[in-house]
């Protein structure tokens, strides 16, 4: 019988790792809690997230398919002008994906990854994005050291446009470095870099993040995290933690 790979969850952190789960074990991923601000001249708006939804299933040795599903939503606007204050709550949009390892699917050495998905507008106006999209994401990772790994995500995206209507061409790539701070316990670096092709909007959003895993056994995890914008495109700051279960 193969020796069962570490558990190797998506969260947390801004980037994807080119592991996959073994032929047969799924992994539930959720975002207990989710809060980001972004903030402008002429408002401010602050969302939370509860129970963002990531399902994956190894279909065989080197892939495994995803479900992800944003349960509820709560959005809060405030005009700084007038002082009126907006309120809108809803559930998100789904989202199916396919990740095709191509070397070391337990993400061990060298490993990267092929993963298209895409996006179904399952939300209401509040969080979903009103219309379909859909990308391709290429996860890549090295360890330097059984303490240190790096990681690269290129991604190829169609987003929907702002109005919810139609898409638009976005490129960002995420580097990153993972350091292991303790036998269960990881700490992660990343920096993003976007740039938005939208009809009378072209513009480039830098985002950094730092984030923190803790195993607290072969089959469990508890992670937070925290990304701050870097220029007035991005959001100003997101604050989330979440679990992660094997089975």
């Amino acid at each position: 019988m193969a020796q069962e790979r570490d558990y190797c969850p998506d969260r947390p952190g801004i980037g994807t790792p080119a592991c996959t789960m073994d032929s047969g074990r799924f992994s539930l991923e959720t975002g207990l809690g989710d809060w980001t601000v972004n903030r402008d001249s002429s408002q401010r708006e602050d969302s939370i997230v509860l129970g963002d939804v990531l399902l994956r299933m190894g279909v065989a040795d080197h892939a495994e398919v995803q479900v992800g599903w944003t349960s509820l939503g709560f959005v809060r606007t405030r005009d700084r002008k007038s002082r009126q204050i907006d309120h809108r709550s809803g559930t998100g949009d789904m989202t199916l994906a396919l990740r095709r390892n191509l070397a070391n699917p337990d993400g061990s050495s060298f490993s990267v990854a092929v993963m298209p998905f895409v996006s179904l507008p399952t939300g209401g106006a509040a969080i979903g994005a009103g219309d379909w999209g859909g990308g391709v994401r290429i996860p890549l990772s090295y360890e330097l050291s059984p303490v240190v790994s790096l990681e690269a995500v290129p991604e190829f995206d169609a987003d929907v446009d702002e109005d919810r209507h139609g898409r638009h061409f976005t490129f960002s790539d995420v580097v990153g470095v993972s350091v292991k701070v303790a036998d269960a316990i990881t700490a992660t670096a990343e920096y993003q870099f976007s740039a938005v092709r939208e009809t009378g909007d072209h513009h480039l959003e830098h985002v950094s993040g730092l984030s923190l895993a803790w195993q607290t056994s072969d089959n469990f995890q508890v992670d937070l995290g925290a990304n701050a914008g870097l220029d007035r495109d991005s959001d100003d700051l997101e604050v989330y933690l979440g679990v992660s279960r094997r089975f």
